[in-house]
């Protein structure tokens, strides 16, 4: 049975399609900035919030989108259980640490506290563990969606096996609320790591690739790694974690520095939410550049952070920078995203641009669930793909 916050919500759809008006989903508004430009009439989720149900044993969770992340994490925690993907927060608070010597914010409880399951799901992002233990799509058992003709769709289900055919569930997962509205999502969740450990290695930056890229073929704990420079030395910093006796006996094999668990585990989170130092360390428009774990360093100028065991690079870059950071990317194999744009640059896009059957596929997606392009589109597409 439908609740009355998702009937009104439906009811506004069906208006804003008759009336040819745009509406813009808005969830905590934490990644406001990713993305492009936002347009149209807010359509808040809020009133969507709420553990719907929640069995520990099955490992799974059913929540309202508008249900603050901060309020699952917490009730997954007293659980032992969690979101092993880590979906950043962004929003900053809390006090100062020293972790692995360096400053950071503590998270604490004010960090990403305005986060939603919607956005986290809209946005599609992960933390520092997504190399070993996936993203956030791979979590999406199931899910309800208002689309752009103010239907409720229900996709997926509780378990697994529950997924048949072409996974709609997933397909959402990073649409930028272009396709519709995540109403209430099933995710699968995983009890917290027995044991955790972080090691730090001095090293270079093509040391520390050639060090992941050997590992990775070992049978390791691997769970994520975080390569940069740090009072001129690079640092290789690498979290294991799993079973008591498999994370003792990868410190033992791998030597390294072991670090304390407190500052350890904060520092990890200012990754996760970018509030590291490294972010703050230049006033130039932000990268993220998603390439193969195997690429060699990048012929791009500064001191990149490489996570994801060299799947994830970011570099900070000026204006004038963008289309050789571009040209880097796709010479590796990969793709740029520019992830936050320098104060006060001139607009450019967001995205790299799509090839043409792959742009085929977006619009095609977004006409079927969407056809009278209610949701603003231009979120996810430049001004030239998001014509109907």
């Amino acid at each position: 049975m439908e609740s009355t916050a998702l009937t009104d919500i439906a009811d506004r759809i069906r208006a804003a399609a008759t009336d040819r008006t745009t509406l813009s989903i808005r969830g905590g508004n934490t990644k406001a900035f990713y993305g492009e430009a936002a347009h149209g009439e807010p359509l808040e989720t809020g009133a969507l919030a709420g553990i719907v149900s929640y069995e520990p044993s099955e490992l799974v969770v059913t929540v309202g989108a508008g249900t603050p992340l901060a309020e699952l994490e917490a009730l997954l925690a007293g659980q032992g259980q969690c979101l092993p993907f880590e979906p950043p927060r962004f929003a900053a608070g809390g006090t100062r640490v020293e972790p692995l010597g360096e400053r950071v914010l503590d998270g604490g409880s004010a960090a990403g506290s305005a986060a939603t399951v919607g956005g986290m799901i809209a946005a599609g992002l992960s933390g520092p563990a997504r190399a070993s233990v996936g993203a956030v799509r791979d979590y999406l058992l199931g899910l309800t969606l208002v689309n752009g003709r103010g239907e409720v769709l229900v996709f997926g289900g509780q378990v697994m096996k529950n997924v048949a055919g072409y996974d709609v569930s997933r397909v959402l997962a990073g649409s930028m609320g272009a396709l519709g509205l995540v109403a209430q999502a099933s995710l699968k969740v995983l009890p917290v790591a027995p044991a955790e450990a972080t090691l730090e290695f001095a090293c270079s930056q093509a040391d520390a690739l050639r060090l992941l890229n050997e590992w990775g073929g070992r049978p390791l704990p691997l769970n994520a790694s975080a390569w940069r420079m740090r009072d001129g030395v690079g640092v290789l910093s690498l979290r294991l974690r799993g079973a008591v006796a498999a994370v003792e006996a990868a410190c033992a094999q791998l030597g390294g520095e072991r670090q304390d668990a407190e500052r350890a585990a904060a520092s990890w989170q200012s990754l996760r939410d970018q509030q590291h130092p490294w972010f703050s360390a230049g006033a130039g428009a932000l990268w993220r550049l998603s390439v193969p774990q195997t690429a060699p360093v990048l012929d791009l100028d500064g001191a990149p952070l490489v996570e994801w065991h060299g799947g994830q690079r970011w570099y900070l870059a000026t204006p004038g920078e963008s289309q050789r950071v571009r040209a880097a990317a796709r010479a590796a194999g990969g793709h740029a995203t520019l992830f936050r744009p320098a104060p006060g640059a001139r607009h450019e896009p967001r995205f790299d641009a799509l090839s043409a059957p792959i742009e085929r596929i977006h619009r095609a997606l977004m006409n079927e669930f969407d056809p009278d392009a209610v949701f603003d589109r231009g979120r996810l597409l430049p001004a030239r793909t998001t014509a109907h």
